[in-house]
C-alpha cells in the first residue's frame, strides 16, 4: 500500500489560508460568499500592488534618466576645463538666446537636463557635450487637404478644413514624436475621415459646429502625449457631386413651386370671399354700382388713354326702347 502524499502548505492549499477562509469538501455548502469576497479582494490587492510597482519603477526611471554616470561627468569636466582655457573665444559658443515665443530643450550627452525647457532669454550650454532644439510656442494653422469621404447614407462628398494648434509642452514635442507638425497634419486628415464617416449628409451640411467640436476633442486627446494643444478646428467647404447638386436643386425648385401654388390658391380663396361680401353690399344699395362705374372711369382717365370704354347702364336703354 502506497504511503499518503504529504499535505500541501503552499499559498494555494487550504492550510495556508486563514481559518475564516478555509473550505471543506463542499465549499458551496459552507461560506461560499466569503471565499468569493476574499478571492476578489486578493485580486484587487494584487492589481493595486502591481500598479504601485509600475509607478515606483517609472519614478525611479525618471530620477535616474538625468544621471550622466561617471564617464559622462568626466566628459563634462573636460569640456568645462576646455572652456576655461579658451574662455574669451568660447563665450560666444556657450551663451545662447531664445526669443519670447521660443523655448530650448537641451540635451547633455543625449539626455534631457532639468526636465524643463530653457528660455526665454539667455542660457548657458557646454559646446562639447550639449546640443539644443528650439521649439516655437506660437499658434500654427494648416489646411486639411480635400478629402473624399463616404457619409453614413452612402453619399460621396469632398470636405476640407483648417486646424489651429500650438505646442504647450516643448519636451514632449521633442522627445515623444519625431515631427510634431507633420504628425498632427496626418492625424487631422484621418480624424476628419473618421468623424464625417459617421454623419449623414444632412448633419454634415447643417451641424458643422458640432462636427468641428468633436474633431477638436478627438485631436486634442490624441496629441496630448505629444505636448500639443489643438485650439480650433473648422470645416471650410463641402463639395457635392454635380449630379447630386442638380438633384437637390430640382427638389428645392419643386418644393418652392408647390409652396407658391398653395399661396396663390389661398389668395384666390380670400379674394373670392371678399368679392362675395362686396356683391352682398352692392345688392343692398343699387346706387353703389353707379358709384363703382364712376370710380372705374376716374382710374382709366388718370392713365391718359385715348380710348375710354364707358359702361352704360341697361336701365337707360330700356326707357328709350319703351318710348319707341
Amino acid at each position: 500500500m502506497e504511503p499518503l502524499a504529504p499535505a500541501r502548505t503552499g499559498p494555494s492549499s487550504p492550510q495556508a489560508l486563514p481559518r475564516r477562509y478555509r473550505t471543506h469538501a463542499h465549499p458551496h455548502k459552507r461560506y461560499p460568499h466569503s471565499l468569493m469576497i476574499s478571492t476578489t479582494s486578493s485580486t484587487a490587492d494584487m492589481v493595486t500592488q502591481g500598479k504601485l510597482e509600475i509607478n515606483s519603477t517609472d519614478i525611479v526611471e525618471d530620477k535616474t534618466s538625468t544621471r550622466l554616470g561617471c564617464f559622462g561627468w568626466i566628459l563634462v569636466i573636460i569640456s568645462l576645463l576646455f572652456i576655461g582655457v579658451t574662455f574669451p573665444l568660447t563665450i560666444f559658443m556657450c551663451v545662447k538666446i531664445v526669443k519670447e515665443y521660443e523655448r530650448a530643450v537641451i540635451f547633455r550627452l543625449g539626455r534631457i537636463i532639468d526636465r524643463k525647457a530653457k528660455g526665454p532669454g539667455l542660457f548657458f550650454v557646454i559646446p562639447c557635450t550639449d546640443n539644443f532644439v528650439k521649439v516655437d510656442l506660437r499658434t500654427v494653422s494648416f489646411d486639411i487637404p480635400p478629402q473624399e469621404i463616404l457619409t453614413k447614407d452612402s453619399v460621396t462628398v469632398c470636405v476640407d478644413g483648417v486646424v489651429y494648434f500650438r505646442i504647450q509642452c516643448p519636451i514632449s514635442s521633442v522627445a515623444n514624436v519625431s515631427n510634431a507638425h507633420s504628425s498632427t497634419r496626418l492625424l487631422a486628415q484621418t480624424t476628419l475621415r473618421n468623424v464625417l464617416g459617421t454623419k449623414n449628409l444632412a448633419e454634415l451640411l447643417s451641424d458643422r459646429e458640432g462636427i468641428s467640436l468633436s474633431m477638436q476633442e478627438s485631436l486634442d486627446e490624441a496629441t496630448d502625449a505629444w505636448g500639443i494643444k489643438v485650439e480650433r478646428v473648422e470645416i471650410k467647404d463641402v463639395k457635392l457631386p454635380q449630379q447630386l447638386q442638380r438633384a437637390m436643386a430640382a427638389e428645392a425648385e419643386a418644393s418652392r413651386e408647390a409652396r407658391a401654388k398653395i399661396i396663390a390658391a389661398e389668395g384666390e380663396m380670400k379674394a373670392s370671399r371678399a368679392l362675395k361680401e362686396a356683391s352682398l353690399v352692392i345688392a343692398e344699395a343699387p346706387s353703389a354700382l353707379q358709384l363703382r362705374y364712376l370710380q372705374t372711369l376716374n382710374s382709366i382717365a388718370a392713365e391718359k388713354n385715348s380710348t375710354i370704354v364707358f359702361p352704360l347702364p341697361i336701365d337707360l336703354l330700356q326707357s328709350f326702347m319703351t318710348r319707341k
